[in-house]
């Protein structure tokens, strides 16, 4: 509560109000959203695990050992991968345009199989010959085999049909039928295959348990083994791509975010006083002020050897350079041996006095006056050697030593 009692009277009200709009928002949406996971909802999803769904069969494969997957993305993606090894589930689709009917045409003509329910499902194969059912029932129907092929030794199979199928093109085997009417047929298309059931109650939640429905769900997908099984949800609406991720109850939420989290923001800077004016610059020192502070940090830390350390290995690197080496650690003959073989006629003092700053860069007792000294020595050897590498430079001039230290 400390931070809440720091606030300003306004702030705190408007923290209040902003904070109970986002709660009573929250209870809102999750009064009206839809709740798509109930026994009202007839699509047979994966996602859904209420009478109607198909969570229930999808995990049974799953646990089965069978190498299945959800395809939200579309049908075009698969049919150009498809092959012999490929098998989709269409349950009950809900939307299908001429693209996805040629996509399935292509799975199947690639050696894939296909199984599909319900009337759409139907218009959905190639092939495909659904009609409306002749007559409805509401009730579970107990399915009779009429084939001789291995789907129609199931064993006892329920459902509720909900569509019809042509009869007259032999290639259409009736493995299945209600009351005289077709319900489960399957047939050879190109080099795949297609399983057609009137409706999609035997692999519903509610009904899979029911005698051999989930036996009629194996043997119309086929063998397990050398096979990729896809259960297609793209046709219940649920195609993913790259922007599909952003809608849903998200995008409702960030459309009715954005404009209050604008309304705060306005509130928020509208509720200022007076001019906003930038902080001032921090007045900068003076060149000799930086001096003098310098000055006064080396006096007060006893530091002259630092000093002349500091303007010994400025000298040697600038020598260095002069000479044409690359800079490096070097002892005070050394770099003076070095200066020579560039400048010969360099002063005559300069490896006694390049010595006498080396002992004193080490040294914690040299006094300031001392200090001073070599670094103005070691300006003086910096400003004739510079002078020396100039073209047609002039032959160093030899200073007396008490005319230097003048």
């Amino acid at each position: 509560m400390t931070f809440f009692n720091s606030l300003d009277a306004r702030d705190r009200r408007l923290l209040l109000w902003s904070v109970g709009i986002a709660i009573t928002l929250a209870v809102l949406l999750g009064f009206f959203l839809p709740n798509d996971n109930n026994n009202d909802n007839p699509l047979p999803s994966t996602y859904l695990a209420g009478q109607h769904g198909a969570r229930v069969a999808y995990e049974t494969l799953l646990n089965a050992g069978y190498p299945i997957e959800r395809w939200e993305r579309p049908l075009s993606e698969l049919a150009a991968t498809a092959g012999p090894d490929t098998v989709v589930i269409f349950a009950a689709p809900m939307l299908s345009e001429v693209d996805d009917v040629k996509a399935v045409r292509v799975i199947v003509e690639h050696g894939g199989r296909v199984l599909a329910t319900g009337l759409r499902g139907g218009f959905l194969l190639p092939g495909g010959q659904p009609e409306a059912p002749k007559q409805f029932s509401f009730a579970a129907c107990q399915l009779e085999p009429d084939g001789l092929d291995a789907l129609a030794a199931s064993g006892e199979v329920w459902m509720i049909p909900g569509a019809g199928w042509q009869l007259g093109n032999p290639a259409h085997r009736v493995q299945y039928s209600c009351a005289g009417q077709p319900a489960v047929v399957e047939y050879g298309y190109g080099r795949g295959h297609v399983v057609w059931w009137a409706s999609s109650t035997p692999l519903e939640n509610g009904s899979l348990a029911r005698a051999a429905d989930l036996d009629l769900l194996v043997n119309s997908l086929g063998p397990r083994a050398g096979h990729r099984f896809y259960w297609d949800e793209s046709l219940h609406g649920d195609i993913r791509s790259t922007w599909s991720y952003a809608g849903g109850p998200s995008l409702t939420l960030l459309c009715i975010g954005l404009p209050l989290l604008g309304l705060v923001i306005v509130f928020s800077f509208s509720r200022r006083r007076g001019p906003l004016r930038d902080l001032p610059l921090p007045a900068r020192a003076a060149p000799i002020e930086f001096l003098e502070a310098l000055g006064s940090l080396y006096r007060n830390a006893g530091a002259a050897s630092t000093a002349v350390a500091v303007a010994l290995e400025r000298f040697r690197r600038h020598s260095l350079r002069l000479c044409g080496l690359r800079p490096g650690p070097m002892g005070a003959y050394e770099l003076a041996a070095a200066i020579r073989r560039r400048f010969p006629h360099a002063d005559a003092v300069l490896e006694a006095d390049l010595a006498a700053a080396e002992e004193a860069a080490w040294s914690e007792t040299i006094e300031a006056r001392a200090a001073l000294k070599l670094v103005q020595a070691l300006h003086a050897h910096q400003q004739r050697l510079d002078a020396a590498a100039k073209p047609a430079a002039q032959p160093i001039k030899h200073i007396h030593p008490q005319e230097r230290a003048s």
